[in-house]
């Protein structure tokens, strides 16, 4: 069954290449939003590459997946996937694959319940700080004002997203650099970032040794954030989310000669600031054409044998 070892290979070699490939682009934060779009393609065709694996190899074991499998194919094409070339080893490997597939159904749950239960705690405190007036409903409206000493802005997700801002943002801010703040976080709750967070933390926490699962999850955190800005600079201008981001920021130290380790805001001002030409539209259309025929790769590997015994 040695389909079943070359998809195998190939989700390991795209795991492996792909990270590389990607942290040496020049155009990554230039077009953050088809970076995003590139990242998930490539985490598809891993998943669907181990999956197909798995798959296979538990058709070549078991005579019961054989039958689902290959039911309505003709005796040829089962022929032509020799089944029965690894021996035992199909078992174990369909076994292995099989324990990974469950494994990250569990993390994912586990996350998104987390998720839930620190959206729930947020959702307490917030209404602790900002309670209801007579006659207000929760949830009645999407913006919510919450008196504080430090400016902040922040986007709270759920079946009826909030944006919550505090009184010292509306202090510190000064004309569109409030609604500017409002549309970046607008933009996060409109591309659904949380749930692609949610599923990016569930893969880096259940698989942290493989490497392409690590930096899926950081670059999810650092993407939606760059797209977000672009998403709010094409309605207020790229100088006026700088200046927002700046005025939230500015004491928290991530300006300093010593910035917070890992702080992106600087990077994102920076980045803001020198205004980089995007790429034209049909070099943008080529690299999300492209990034769509990479989950392709392993159905076709999967099919190679079907179609040379058919034609």
């Amino acid at each position: 069954m040695w389909v079943s070892l070359a998809l195998l290979a190939l989700g390991v070699l795209a795991a492996v290449v792909a990270p590389r490939l990607l942290a040496r682009a020049d155009w990554v934060e230039r077009e953050p939003i088809v970076a995003l779009w590139v990242w998930q393609c490539v985490v598809a065709a891993v998943l669907l590459s181990f999956a197909l694996s798995m798959t296979f190899s538990a058709a070549a074991a078991w005579q019961a997946v054989r039958g689902h499998v290959f039911a309505p194919a003709p005796r040829a094409v089962v022929e032509a996937y020799a089944l029965g070339a690894l021996g035992p080893w199909s078992a174990v490997l369909a076994v292995l694959l099989a324990c990974g597939g469950v494994w990250t159904g569990a993390m994912l749950t586990q996350e998104v319940r987390r998720a839930r239960a620190r959206r729930r705690r947020q959702r307490a405190e917030l209404l602790v700080r900002a309670p209801l007036l007579p006659g207000e409903e929760p949830g009645a409206g999407p913006l919510v004002l919450l008196e504080g000493d430090s400016p902040g802005a922040w986007w709270l997700p759920g079946t009826a997203p909030r944006l919550v801002i505090t009184t010292a943002a509306l202090r510190r801010l000064k004309g569109r650099q409030i609604d500017a703040v409002l549309a970046h976080e607008q933009g996060h709750a409109r591309a659904r970032h949380d749930w692609l967070l949610h599923c990016a933390s569930a893969l880096a926490t259940g698989f942290p040794r493989i490497p392409v699962f690590a930096a899926f999850r950081d670059e999810m955190h650092r993407l939606v954030e760059l797209a977000a800005d672009d998403s709010a600079s094409k309605r207020y201008g790229r100088l006026t989310i700088a200046l927002a981001l700046v005025g939230l920021n500015e004491d928290r130290g991530v300006f300093g000669p010593c910035p917070a380790p890992g702080a992106e805001v600087p990077r994102r001002v920076n980045r803001l600031l020198t205004a980089e030409p995007r790429l034209t539209p049909v070099h943008r259309l080529r690299l999300t054409a492209a990034a769509a025929l990479v989950p392709a790769v392993p159905l076709l590997v999967a099919l190679a044998p079907a179609l040379n015994a058919l034609g």
